[in-house]
């Protein structure tokens, strides 16, 4: 997004929902209709196979296919995604991580062929390709857990794939570094600065020492560097964070890697305003929060946001419809082009209340980005769980000043009363929901595509993306090779499994602040837990699972850490278990009670296999709990399904949560409760 003039009024951002569904065909139709309605960028979400490397045939997208997102197994549907959109002038971000170079590689593939169709020179076409895929998977090991591979090969690939954009797609952003998920793990804005800088020092290092780019091209790859951050509701805080963030971005990357043009070290940056923050409980009020937090990364000219994505009020209780992420647009065309925002420099210039904010959030960051560099940089802290354990301690400290009032949530913790909303009247459809078809008929289509495409040439495709996988030679032409074949998503990825291998990244559990004695309410349901111990004959154990696809450990992990505070042992083993493996584990380590956390919407399809898997395993006994966004509706069969107590994120108070097992537990041992 080019920058004007002191000045020259400033031009809007780049407007985009996020947005993805069901199928490639029916995501079309949703692009199209945004486009029309103004937006001004598109915003990929694809569903959980899709990000984890599979295809919707294997057994862990059971239950999965297109519910967070688009299903894109092959070229085919990239085309459909895409038809009647010309890649040449869109602005498309793609959140996709640990397959990011694959579906970069599907998406230039289109744009050839776009380009070929229509007689123009297909370079002339790629060198105009604008728009970014995430491609961070440091924090997926931290925080959303779509990771696949080992951090090494991870890194090599997101190496390989910004040396190859650098050279051939010049005006694509190959990396998005994202701290988003970073504050939704916990972080404080220090950490969200510290930890994405930390990330970018660990690509940009691996970028120089790989020999793909000379020296000189350097500023060429910082310009294309990108970042995606979080915005809380606390707008003067995360708008100081981000004029920080600007700073020391520029600081980096003169000091450390010799950029001297000042255009080339200028933050670049895209948001999505805080999801975690959105409530189930008076969810109206999620308004006046997207719109307070759009204006935190809007307000300061010298570090405004040149991308802006808002979620809809109605996220925290399912997937929103096309009506609420018109709504959500049309949030930004009225601070765009109503409001005099764009007409001024920054009004923040010479403050020295903000200068202070700004300086201690620095202070901060580089005393943490100095901590994370002498451990041996991001990837070291990763392995060793010291980045994971910092923020898990951290979320326990958010969610402590949530159960004792000190953080206030209105509707949530503090002004509960409230009138029947509207929003939500009996007959209105609040959320879109996915034909439970979608699943079968994506599972024929890949069927299908096998059986008409060359498999000789897929074969052959895939033998050389492994040989290069064995070497040290860049692997985009390969990839590039497999798409253009007819490779699958789960082909490709499976190809680099059996070279790199795969990875479980450290939980963060063990290493996290207990909540301390000094917690009244903690203290009455340990007493309650030991008698019940002693009662029992045994120390009670919990089993906290994650079935499927599902990576947003953040809830499983706090749970884990309270249950633990209270006196239960916890069986925690992360994230992307099957039914089957969780069944096994708590058999084996005979626990008295399962809860286990969706939040990808496949929660009808995951929890009654682990509830039915204990009945054929003689542990009919074992009681299963569930949270994560799940509609009353959904509740309701869940119950009837033989699910013990069903959890929402209206359900905040850990401790009272706790307390209920306990409950649950003695009555089904024949104890007084």
């Amino acid at each position: 997004m080019p920058y004007p003039t002191d000045r020259e009024r400033d031009r809007p951002w780049v407007m985009r929902t996020y947005a993805g569904h069901s199928s490639a065909a029916a995501s079309n139709e949703l692009y199209r209709r945004n486009l029309a309605k103004g937006q001004t960028g598109l915003s990929v979400a694809f569903d959980l196979p899709t990000q984890t490397g599979y295809d919707p045939d294997h057994q862990l997208s059971k239950g999965e296919v297109g519910k967070v997102g688009v299903p894109v197994s092959h070229i085919g549907d990239m085309r459909r995604l895409f038809d009647g959109i010309p890649l040449a002038e869109a602005n498309t971000s793609m959140t996709i991580n640990a397959p990011a170079m694959w579906l970069l590689a599907l998406y230039v593939s289109v744009a050839r062929e776009q380009a070929e169709a229509e007689g123009r020179d297909v370079d002339e076409v790629l060198a105009k390709l604008t728009g970014t895929t995430q491609n961070d998977i440091i924090k997926e090991y931290l925080s959303r857990g779509t990771y696949i591979f080992p951090p090494g090969p991870s890194l090599r690939l997101i190496t390989d794939m910004i040396a190859w954009t650098v050279h051939h797609v010049p005006k694509w952003n190959p990396i998005n570094i994202c701290s988003y998920h970073l504050q939704e793990a916990g972080a404080t804005p220090t950490q969200e600065v510290a930890y994405a800088l930390c990330t970018a020092i660990a690509v940009l290092d691996a970028v120089r020492d790989s020999g793909q780019v000379e020296q000189a091209d350097m500023a060429k790859v910082v310009a294309r560097i990108s970042f995606f951050v979080n915005a809380g509701v606390r707008f003067v805080e995360e708008m100081s964070k981000m004029r920080a963030f600007t700073a020391l971005w520029d600081e980096i990357t003169r000091d450390r890697y010799g950029v001297t043009d000042p255009k080339a070290r200028r933050l670049r940056y895209g948001v999505q305003v805080n999801s975690l923050g959105l409530t189930e409980a008076q969810p109206e009020n999620n308004v006046q929060r997207i719109v307070l937090e759009m204006l935190a990364v809007s307000l300061s000219r010298g570090a405004r946001a040149r991308a802006i994505q808002l979620p809809a009020w109605n996220e925290a209780l399912g997937l929103p419809r096309p009506w609420d992420q018109q709504w959500a647009l049309r949030m930004q065309q009225v601070l765009a082009f109503e409001t005099d925002l764009l007409e001024y420099e920054d009004i923040f210039d010479g403050s020295h209340v903000i200068q202070a904010k700004v300086d201690e959030i620095m202070t901060g960051a580089r005393e943490e980005i100095a901590r994370v560099q002498d451990l041996g940089g991001a990837v070291a802290a990763v392995e060793s769980g010291y980045m994971k354990s910092q923020l898990v301690a951290s979320l326990a400290e958010y969610r402590r000043g949530m159960e004792n009032g000190e953080r206030i949530l209105v509707g949530v913790n503090k002004f509960e009363t409230t009138e029947p909303s509207p929003l939500q009247a009996e007959g209105a459809k609040a959320i879109e929901t996915i034909d439970a078809g979608v699943e079968k008929q994506a599972v024929t289509a890949i069927e299908e595509w096998r059986t008409h495409r060359d498999n000789a040439a897929v074969e052959s495709a895939l033998e050389k993306l492994k040989s290069v996988a064995k070497t040290s030679q860049n692997l985009f032409e390969a990839t590039i090779e497999c798409a253009r074949a007819g490779v699958t998503t789960g082909e490709w990825s499976g190809a680099l499994r059996e070279v790199f291998g795969e990875y479980r990244a450290p939980t963060g559990v063990s290493a996290s602040a207990a909540a301390g004695e000094g917690n009244e309410e903690i203290r009455r349901v340990r007493d309650r837990v030991k008698a019940t111990n002693t009662e029992i004959g045994e120390r009670l154990r919990i089993l906290v699972g994650k079935p499927g696809l599902d990576g947003h450990s953040n809830g499983a992990e706090q749970v884990a850490v309270r249950a633990r505070d209270v006196g239960f042992e916890v069986v925690y083993q992360g994230i992307r278990l099957t039914p089957e493996q969780i069944v096994a584990a708590a058999v084996q380590e005979g626990v008295h009670v399962v809860g286990l956390s969706v939040l990808s919407g496949s929660h009808l399809e995951v929890v009654p296999q682990v509830v039915d898997g204990l009945r054929a395993a003689g542990a009919g006994d074992i009681p299963v709990i569930v949270g994560g966004i799940i509609p009353p509706d959904d509740e309701k069969l869940l119950l009837e399904r033989g699910i013990a107590r069903v959890f929402t994120p209206k359900d905040y108070e850990l401790t009272d949560i706790m307390d209920g097992i306990v409950g649950l537990v003695r009555e089904r041992h024949g104890l007084s409760t």
